[in-house]
């Protein structure tokens, strides 16, 4: 990262007592930044935001954003150079169940950001995170580029496709008419997984949560296909685009994809018997495949070519390494470990490889800007 962009930088952050809004705020503080972040409650007990202390270094605002008027009020309060919208009803199973309130969330609550920047103005730039799950997923091999068709099967898919629109649609219509405003983009990602996550019916958190009370863990889809990638990959994506956005000339609107290499995609089967066997327990793993369950992408994969080329992104940890890290924060969490620390030591270890000697970097043929 660059530390002499960010150092003074104000910062808008919303959804940051999340899982990934927790990590990026403590990055964030890292690298020197003033940060405010604006969100519901901590979804979850125990979660990251309590257990790595991310409010001690910044500004924290509690507050929906459905409700407009109290997100502004924050917006101008920070009068912010960045602002990271991040906030989402994030999981699939919760939107059959709350449809209505998934909808809310990720799409009014985008337009309700959306109109914050334009009444607020002087932000340079806007970074929308939505979902690799935007795609119309229709199962091939083939990684999706940011050109494919938006769709989705289940409502939060479906209503992260409704957010790409009307990010698209903002900027076009408003942003790149608006000489207050600077640039706006989207950004998608696949399945992270990393310390601090306890969201309901996730893959490693059920894994974790089972492990660490000493219990047999269970499965539900077995043979589904993720490209399975550390938090800190996708969030190193969308720094990159905001610096990007700040520094050069604006556009209507852009998306970009941040996925990982290809021999990162394991089945779910897979990365249960790799995690136990880090944990040191292979032998308490149960398969409860059920085909009543909601429909779930059964394969799913993102093209980030264009990040790669356009702004130097590659991920730095491979699968094993993903894994690796995940299990040792969870563990240090188990020991009574203090996690902020813990939790900026793996931020540290994971930006000393993103220092790798230029040599040892996956190199592609540069390309023209466009």
């Amino acid at each position: 990262m660059n530390r002499d962009f960010w150092t003074g930088r104000r910062v808008f952050v919303t959804g940051h007592t999340g899982f990934k809004g927790g990590w990026l705020c403590l990055w964030l503080q890292r690298l020197g930044a003033e940060v405010s972040g604006y969100a519901l409650t901590p979804p979850t007990e125990p979660n990251l935001f309590t257990a790595a202390d991310v409010g001690a270094g910044m500004e924290s605002t509690i507050g929906d954003v459905r409700d407009p008027a109290a997100l502004e009020a924050a917006l101008r309060r920070c009068a912010p150079d960045v602002v990271i919208h991040m906030a989402a009803q994030p999981l699939v199973l919760q939107s059959y169940a709350e449809p209505v309130a998934t909808y809310e969330t990720n799409v009014i609550g985008t337009v309700n950001v959306l109109e914050a920047v334009r009444r607020v103005g002087g932000v340079a730039a806007t970074v929308v995170v939505t979902s690799d799950k935007c795609y119309e997923n229709r199962e091939t091999i083939w990684g999706y580029r940011e050109g494919d068709a938006l769709g989705g099967h289940d409502p939060y898919s479906s209503s992260k496709a409704c957010t790409e629109l009307v990010t698209a649609s903002y900027g076009k219509s408003f942003f790149a008419a608006d000489e207050r405003l600077g640039g706006i983009a989207s950004v998608r990602a696949g399945n992270v997984v990393g310390g601090g996550d306890w969201a309901a019916n996730r893959l490693m958190v059920d894994l974790m949560r089972g492990l660490s009370a000493g219990e047999t863990v269970r499965i539900r889809q077995p043979a589904a296909v993720r490209p399975w990638q550390h938090v800190l990959e996708p969030l190193s994506g969308y720094l990159a685009v905001a610096e990007r956005l700040c520094t050069r000339p604006k556009g209507p609107w852009d998306a970009w994809n941040f996925g990982p290499d290809g021999g990162s995609e394991r089945t779910t089967l897979d990365v249960a018997r790799s995690v136990c066997a880090l944990w040191g327990t292979p032998d308490r793993l149960r398969v409860d495949a059920d085909p009543r369950q909601p429909h779930e992408a059964g394969l799913l994969t993102l093209d980030s070519t264009k990040a790669r080329r356009l702004l130097g992104w590659w991920p730095r940890w491979d699968f094993e390494e993903t894994l690796t890290q995940t299990v040792a924060w969870y563990r240090a969490h188990a020991e009574g470990r203090a996690m902020q620390a813990f939790t900026l030591d793996q931020i540290d270890l994971y930006e000393r490889a993103s220092s790798a000697p230029a040599a040892e970097r996956p190199t592609l043929e540069p390309i023209a800007d466009v």
